[in-house]
């Protein structure tokens, strides 16, 4: 892959050697379309007669100078690294570079909107791409003052980590010809005031013509915090509308957060740019978060979306201190960053938004993904090994995120939330502009709990694996209860069981038929067995739920009264958490080949009809295509398909005119297209001669239409470009290719595959597009040729491409890649562990990824026979 690794032991060298870094780097991004450059100027002090290395990715090195000393680019500057021999004590380095901008989203990106032609700049530098952009030693433990300035189109919006000291035309300059609308434009400097001490991988860029919103703060601490909001002009009227909502939003983070650890927002300012093409969720860049612009919402989205997008802007802003004012030392504290501002700001969201039941969203998405992801066999422990840069790919994951997540909350049930954010405070302010480790909190959280943290993490964060807790319940004659016990095991392969504090709950319907919590129990478990002693001689309840209130991260299985009482009765019962808690349970079983998937798909059909929380119903209509698409019996697939397509139907007609349900339930239609009413239902919609009372076909429904019909070869290329004709913008362009690549022919295939490899020209969002609509057609003959050519390809795509764009192409985290998983899943098993074998000493981040696909291979298999026993 390009860019060349660095080790933790060569990052541990390094930051022994060089001490008090400084940087002053000039950017220059008025040169054209394809490059830009970068001078830095790094001032450090060092061992005398040492020697280390600068990073740097860059097709052409201008000037090399060492202590007034020129160097040779040639001779110093091998494998993206610059030579730095014979140290003195105060050295100063200076580079000029001309660098590469990014297609891919990685280092300095440039996108131009087809809506406008006009040009957008951002950077996203994590894990370690600031080298993509200066001469930089890039590693998070050696933090530096960063002094920038950017030379721009004088129209141009220039940000970066600190507000802008000074902007200076700079006569007589122009930007060259390649900068479309800006040809003609005068130039600026923008010269940004020192930052304060922060890691390579926070600093950031953001330049264009960006449009603008402004609010203020009233910080803790008597500062006035201004705030910005920007994104492109070409979705300035969609975005006006929620930019007022987006500040509250934050402000209220900026509260919640302030107040919950007792340190006040840290830095000088705090902007947010919805940039586009971008190839994560968000970036916590210090004072200046980049997030994708698919949260600017042009046309309805469900209430899931919606909240997501409140978490997505709380979990950047928790970062401002966790992660950005304390910073790890090496990445394998990843984990650590990612899942305390996944845990924080579900937290904040809950408690400091108007989505109270945000727990019951974290339950159904983030908690369900980490089951799935620490079932398979590239499961590794929370705090893993990162012994260089390629691990870091590996562990960037469901267990980072949401595992990680998981276990903080079972943590503060743990130790006690009062005293947990004791430690928290005592942390921030002892670690504060300095680099820390999961020691180092755990320490602070120890003294302030009084519990030894030591054991705990052992079991929790350093081994690997999933518990399952069951319940066994004795009733006598009378029905109370005579025994009852918690029992903890563990799989095979990681023998490990854990300490949880967890609730019982007892829940009965009441008068009118709601399922509610009678009675709660909380208590510590340990060990194979733990007696639930307050509840003997009780009155058995309709359902007892294990893990109520989701305090600690396990798996779950009901006692048999209560599993047949839910799968009955999942629909009635009033508490949104706990709903989600059983509804995983249920969906874990199914997976696993413990509980029918027509069962599991029927009984989600029917509590559907009254699920009201947004995030809960996504995940329940995934989890039913799911069931149908990949471990019902081969032999009655296409029947329950078309019986849940017209269930879906059904309740799409019976829905709420205008409510969020209506419209999952029609988005969750279109993604089947087998019943016999299919076309005329998705023709008529596209039409207007059908329409639903409340539903507005907008652009994306529009095209989501398009896209269902392009999948059924229900649609033309030549339509689907006319559609993209009538309004040509970033988000079309990807839909256009998507469903292009949808399309169930052997020439749509063959055409989506050569463009995703080929086609250097595509942006990562279109090639994610294509990527993503080649693989989801259910006929295997479309793929029969593919198996053999995808393995064929692996290890090109990973030489040759980028990280992001080859773990688009072999295994992303929405599933859907060129691997063709609806080919016949024994040619598609035997064919992975072939290239394993002949493949072993492959990098393990590719290695996991062709692990993960045979493993959901392997699963198919498994919970089909077991379906097709029944």
């Amino acid at each position: 892959m390009p860019g060349s690794n660095l080790t933790q032991i060569e990052a541990e060298e390094r930051q022994g050697i060089i001490s008090h870094p400084a940087y002053v780097v000039s950017l220059d991004v008025t040169q054209g379309s394809k490059t830009f450059t970068s001078a830095t100027t790094l001032t450090f002090d060092a061992q005398p007669g040492s020697s280390t290395f600068l990073d740097l990715i860059a097709p052409q090195i201008d000037s090399i100078v060492l202590n007034g000393e020129q160097l040779d680019p040639a001779v110093a500057f091998k494998d993206d690294r610059i030579a730095l021999e014979n140290l003195q004590e105060h050295n100063q380095v200076d580079v000029i570079a001309t660098c590469d901008y990014s297609r891919t989203g990685e280092g300095l990106h440039r996108s131009v909107d087809p809506a406008d032609g006009r040009i957008y700049l951002y950077s996203q530098f994590e894990v370690p791409d600031a080298r993509r952009v200066y001469a930089v030693f890039d590693q998070p433990d050696v933090k530096a003052t960063f002094d920038f300035t950017v030379v721009a189109p004088e129209s141009w919006t220039v940000l970066s980590n600190s507000p802008a000291g000074s902007v200076e035309n700079l006569a007589g300059k122009t930007a060259e010809g390649t900068l479309g609308d800006a040809a003609a434009e005068g130039i600026k400097r923008w010269i940004f005031e020192q930052t304060p001490t922060m890691s390579s991988y926070l600093t950031a860029f953001v330049a264009g013509p960006y449009a603008q919103w402004t609010s203020e703060y009233a910080n803790e601490d008597g500062r006035t915090v201004p705030m910005g909001l920007y994104c492109r002009q070409s979705l300035k009227d969609a975005f006006d509308k929620d930019a007022e909502s987006l500040f509250d939003v934050t402000k209220r983070g900026f509260a919640f957060y302030a107040k919950t650890w007792g340190v006040p927002y840290p830095y000088a300012k705090y902007d947010q740019v919805f940039v586009p093409e971008y190839n994560a969720g968000a970036m916590e860049n210090i004072a200046l978060v980049t997030l994708r612009d698919s949260y600017i919402f042009e046309s309805k989205v469900s209430g899931a979306v919606i909240n997501r997008r409140v978490e997505t802007v709380l979990h950047e802003l928790a970062h401002m201190w966790f992660g950005d004012l304390v910073t790890m030392k090496w990445w394998n504290d990843l984990w650590l960053n990612e899942s305390f501002a996944e845990f924080m700001s579900t937290l904040a969201t809950s408690e400091a938004t108007e989505h109270t039941d945000d727990w019951a969203t974290f339950c159904s998405g983030e908690k369900s993904w980490a089951l799935a992801e620490d079932q398979k066999p590239t499961t590794h422990p929370i705090v893993a090994p990162i012994h260089d840069l390629n691990d870091t790919y590996v562990n960037f994951d469901g267990i980072t995120y949401a595992k990680g997540a998981s276990v903080l909350k079972q943590l503060v049930a743990y130790v006690g939330r009062k005293k947990f954010f004791e430690g928290i405070h005592s942390y921030l302010t002892k670690h504060a502009y300095g680099n820390a480790t999961l020691n180092d909190l755990l320490a602070e959280l120890s003294q302030a709990s009084g519990r030894d943290l030591d054991s705990w993490s052992k079991l929790w964060l350093e081994q690997s694996g999933i518990n399952t807790i069951t319940a066994a319940i004795d009733t006598d004659a009378d029905d109370r209860i005579i025994k009852a016990k918690l029992v903890q095991t563990a799989p095979a392969e990681f023998p490990v069981l854990r300490p949880h504090r967890i609730g019982v709950g007892f829940y009965n319907a009441d008068k009118s038929g709601k399922i509610i919590r009678t009675d709660r129990f909380e208590l510590d478990i340990d060990g194979e067995s733990t007696e639930i002693s307050d509840i003997i001689g009780l009155k058995r309840p309709q359902f007892i739920l294990v893990n109520d209130d989701d305090l600690t991260y396990t798996k779950l299985r009901f006692d048999k009264e209560s599993l047949d009482f839910a799968a009955g009765n999942l629909y009635a019962f009033e508490d949104p958490l706990a709903r989600a808690v059983i509804w995983l349970s249920l969906w874990d079983m199914t997976r696993d080949a413990e509980f029918p998937a027509e069962h599991f798909a029927a009984l989600s059909l029917k509590a559907i009809s009254t699920e009201k929380q947004s995030t809960t119903f996504r995940y329940a209509l995934s989890q039913i295509s799911g069931a149908v698409h990949y471990y019902v019996a081969p032999t009655r697939r296409a029947a329950i398909m078309k019986l849940v397509a017209q269930s879906l139907w059904r309740l799409v007609l019976a829905a709420e005119a205008g409510s969020d349900e209506q419209f999952q339930l029609l988005q969750a239609y279109l993604g089947y297209g087998v019943d016999d009413d299919f076309e005329d239902n998705a023709q008529g919609l596209l039409s207007g001669e059908l329409t639903l009372d409340g539903l507005v076909i907008d652009n994306s429904l529009r095209w989501l239409i398009i896209h269902a019909l392009a999948a059924n070869n229900l649609i033309s290329d030549t339509a689907i470009d006319a559609e993209l004709g009538r309004r040509e913008t970033t988000e079309n362009r990807e839909k256009a290719y998507g469903a292009k690549a949808a399309r169930p022919t052997a020439q749509a295939k063959k055409w989506a595959w050569t463009e995703a490899l080929d086609d250097n020209d595509l942006t990562n969002s279109q090639i994610e597009a294509i990527a993503m609509s080649f693989s989801q057609n259910t006929d295997s003959q479309l793929y029969k040729d593919y198996v053999e050519s995808f393995f064929g390809t692996v290890n090109s795509i990973w030489r040759d491409k980028s990280f992001h764009i080859a773990e688009t192409l072999i295994c992303p985290l929405s599933g859907q890649s060129l691997y063709p998983r609806f080919a016949d899943a024994h040619q598609l098993v035997e064919f992975a562990e072939r290239w394993l074998n002949e493949n072993k000493d492959a990098d393990r981040a590719l290695r996991g990824m062709i692990i993960k696909n045979l493993d959901d291979s392997r699963r198919v298999l498994k919970v089909q026979t077991y379906n097709s026993q029944l």
